[in-house]
């Protein structure tokens, strides 16, 4: 496949979560940030996220409209001495429909909105890096 969009402690991470924030951006130029439940999508290296009625959000209608998204995944591990983690990923977003979902996410709609990476940003993924790491995806890492 070329080039890696997540390394292996960011891809530990998202699967050790279930529950990410969703911010798009509406026609009148304002955000929305929304939970969502997603995976990765490792044939494509993209994120991709779903919702039981996903067609019928104001999200799919924003991605499906300008394709802007940001997507933050994070917790908090220790309170003292405080340590979070998390990560957040920019990049383009589609909207798309009749898509095959998880067989332990029966339950959502066969819509999905997909992120693919351009901008990573983490924090205390890994113990080297506490603070925050930001760097870009290679072009094309992710599509086909």
């Amino acid at each position: 496949m070329g080039v890696t969009v997540f390394t292996e402690e960011e891809l530990e991470y998202l699967a050790s979560q279930r529950l990410g924030r969703l911010a798009t951006m509406q026609n009148n130029g304002s955000l929305q940030n929304n939970p969502v439940v997603y995976w990765y999508n490792a044939e494509l290296q993209t994120i991709d996220i779903g919702g039981r009625a996903m067609a019928t959000t104001q999200k799919f209608r924003n991605v499906r409209a300008n394709g802007k998204a940001s997507f933050v995944v994070d917790d908090i591990v220790s309170r003292r001495p405080w340590r979070v983690r998390g990560i957040e990923i920019r990049g383009l977003a589609e909207a798309l429909v009749d898509q095959p979902v998880p067989p332990d996410l029966e339950f959502l709609s066969p819509e999905l909105i997909r992120i693919h990476p351009a901008r990573l940003f983490t924090w205390g993924i890994d113990e080297e890096h506490l603070a925050m790491v930001r760097r870009s995806v290679e072009a094309g890492a992710g599509a086909r």
